[in-house]
């Protein structure tokens, strides 16, 4: 990926692109390899998960380096001889066998991602002038030059590539018959190829996940897209297909055209690309390739693009704020970006909610002039990373719960802070669109759901365990509805935060689903029968035709035109309007029984409206609110209320499907919102997808 800081490459539009089209066709790898952790239940070819082995008769050690596992002959006589001529045998070997002389933490998938990519491109192994190979920009002059020294992450970087190369050169050289511990001239010259290749791996590699978000492996892609810069506010995204998940192979002229072309500001890179090194017509054919293996990346727009602007991605997640998203480039890539969100002066509404913080004395009178906000968010983010650690790392959800519901409703209190006699040391106020509040509201949700489970799962007296586990699940529906509409709310002002706000609405969706229908309704609280709701039908808002637009063109043979074959989202923002109009009408069906018997969320009076927090006031308001209601946080989860069986009979069956009516619209949107980010043939999408076919109201109006 090239640097935004230098600005040496960069991609256009070829001409204006709409919101959610490819911009891009399926791009195939220059090189990838499998994650460590799968070569023994994965294909090393195509990543394609194996049956699992049978025993042995007699048990033995396993071998000093696991051997490359294909599910196929096919992939084997595709992948095998690049395997073994490229030393990753004897890399494997050399770094199990002899740890503390080749050290390398966090395992060798980068290494063998490089000497894959220098075996595939034997005519390129000795780096550039330009700093380059196969046109792709190795930035070896900062990772590998330990410079600037400010770098926290600089040592470390240094370290990796250091001891990576020294092992990369030594197994090319057990792989040519030599003695890998002689380091002759020639191969001093051979460490810088290394140490190139990987620095260019580090700076170009993007990691290949499966449905679930779980890393398969890395994979390097051509100028085509490793020239698209990043931004933190980009208007382009990309997503990754397996080959088992490719409709048609080889690609035919259906396949979406390349619709970016490359531009520089320098003169020497423009003679690059007048030379032919990197013309249009070398991308055109890059992108072009029928190499049949590997995963293939699609880049897609997320915002309307004109012609001749610069097509970017993120390179990290920009639902944080600015030192966090400075931070991680810096230590990945050595660069400091520069894009317009990054520059803005004051810092844009979406960045001052992510990391505002208040202080309030024990009077609660507002003294956020003059207080140290770095040690002020240093020591929240301890807090929550230390409570998050109990449930991740410990399974332990209550201590999660009960540390998380304690910092978002009574503040943390600066012990260290040395104070005046007759004053109090101060309390720290997260705002409830702080990036570390949003990663409290995640953790709740999923430890919520966690326990409502444990409860049912543990349960042995009636209407014991279940009255908790209804309590928890509830509880965890409303956190998942409440994140949902905060990154909603920052969405309307940075567009794209898109892919995660897709993410979030999905869980919301699944939460409020899976509470509504749950078994321990009928158990606590026997209703009347939810036959009626699979024939609801929202004549309110689009979103649902949409969907139905998007379910039939994926089941839909490809068109001969590609770009008219895909969904159109002109009307994006009337769709989003009517959703919003619609989940708001519910919302105020439903909130009050959600948050029952949870302070925290007590607060929140319509969880998709938070413009009425105010920067200064909401520390205040909050202080009030547990004054006024007598509250007070210990050991409790945040639902001490042991009454659900006569709520939920208040409630009663038009409540519940209130909910089933929220939760299917959350999914919708979700949808919605991930087939403009990733298409109709997404992990995402089908996911949701394969959800929806539980819902005979939308299997009713998509008759495939």
């Amino acid at each position: 990926m090239e640097m935004e800081m230098e600005m040496e490459m960069e991609m256009r539009a070829r001409e204006d692109v709409e919101m959610g089209q490819d911009i891009t066709p399926p791009l195939s790898p220059l090189s990838f390899a499998l994650d460590d952790s799968l070569l023994l239940s994965h294909c090393s070819a195509c990543f394609t998960p194996l049956p699992p082995p049978s025993p042995p008769p007699h048990p033995h050690p396993p071998p000093l380096h696991p051997a490359i596992l294909y599910c196929s002959p096919r992939c084997s006589n595709y992948d095998s001889a690049l395997h073994l001529s490229s030393a990753e045998p004897h890399l494997l070997r050399l770094l199990r066998s002899r740890p503390s002389a080749y050290p390398h933490s966090g395992g060798t998938s980068d290494l063998r991602l490089a000497l894959r990519f220098l075996q595939s491109h034997p005519s390129t192994c000795r780096p550039p002038p330009s700093g380059r190979i196969a046109g792709l920009l190795t930035n070896r002059e900062k990772l590998a030059a330990r410079l600037p020294p400010e770098n926290p992450g600089a040592d470390e970087i240094f370290a990796r590539i250091r001891d990576g190369a020294r092992a990369m050169a030594a197994a090319r050289r057990m792989r040519d018959g030599l003695d890998g511990e002689i380091l002759t001239e020639d191969a001093r010259l051979e460490l810088e190829e290394e140490e190139a290749a990987l620095c260019l791996v580090l700076t170009n590699a993007v990691e290949v996940q499966d449905k679930s978000g779980r890393t398969l492996g890395v994979a390097l892609y051509g100028r085509s897209f490793s020239w698209i810069n990043h931004s933190c506010s980009p208007n382009a995204c990309y997503r990754i297909s397996l080959l088992s998940e490719i409709e048609t192979l080889p690609f035919s002229s259906k396949e979406s055209p390349l619709r970016i072309v490359p531009y520089c500001s320098h003169d020497k890179e423009t003679r690059l690309i007048e030379s032919g090194f990197c013309s249009d017509n070398v991308l055109k054919k890059e992108s072009q390739s029928r190499m049949c293996y590997g995963p293939r990346i699609i880049v897609r727009s997320i915002k309307r693009i004109k012609k001749g602007e610069e097509v970017t991605v993120a390179y990290t997640d920009v639902l944080q704020p600015k030192a966090r998203r400075q931070s991680e480039l810096w230590s990945r890539y050595c660069f400091i970006c520069f894009c317009k969100r990054c520059g803005a002066l004051p810092p844009s509404y979406v960045d001052h909610a992510l990391e505002e913080i208040s202080v309030v004395n024990a009077h609660s009178s507002c003294a956020n002039n003059g207080f140290d906000k770095d040690k002020a968010t240093e020591m929240l983010t301890e807090y929550i990373d230390d409570a998050i650690g109990d449930y991740l790392s410990v399974g332990d959800s209550q201590s999660c719960c009960e540390k998380l519901s304690h910092i978002l409703t009574q503040g943390l209190l600066d012990e260290q802070l040395e104070f005046n006699e007759g004053t109090s040391p101060p309390t720290y106020w997260l705002h409830p669109l702080n990036h570390l509040s949003l990663n409290a509201y995640t953790t709740l949700a999923s430890a919520y759901k966690t326990r409502a489970k444990n409860s049912v799962a543990l349960f042995s007296e009636p209407n014991g365990n279940l009255c908790e586990a209804f309590e928890m699940s509830r509880t965890g529906a409303a956190y998942s509805l409440l994140l949902a509409g905060a990154t909603n709310h920052l969405f309307q002002f940075e567009p794209s935060l898109i892919a995660s706000v897709a993410n979030f609405w999905v869980n919301a969706g699944e939460s409020l689903l899976d509470f509504a229908r749950s078994s321990v309704w009928s158990e606590v609280c026997p209703v009347a029968s939810l036959s009626s709701v699979p024939k609801y039908k929202c004549l309110k808002c689009s979103v649902t035709e949409k969907v139905i637009q998007i379910c039939i063109r994926r089941h839909r043979k490809r068109e001969t035109d590609p770009l008219h074959s895909q969904v159109q989202y002109s009307d994006f923002e009337n769709v989003s309007s009517q959703f919003l109009n619609c989940v708001i009408d519910y919302t105020e069906k439903v909130w009050f029984f959600l948050i029952r018997g949870c302070h925290h969320l007590k607060v929140f009076k319509d969880p998709l409206a938070f413009s009425w927090f105010t920067t200064t006031g909401y520390s205040d308001m909050w202080a009030s609110h547990i004054r006024s209601n007598g509250i007070k946080v210990s050991s409790s989860s945040g639902t001490k209320e042991n009454t659900s069986e006569y709520e939920a009979q208040g409630f009663g069956n038009s409540g519940r499907i209130y909910l089933l009516q929220l939760g299917l619209h959350c999914l919708l949107y979700g949808s919605y919102l991930g087939s403009i980010c990733f298409g109709e043939h997404s992990h995402l999408t089908c996911h949701i997808q394969n959800i929806l076919k539980h819902e005979e109201d939308l299997l009713n109006y998509c008759e495939l």
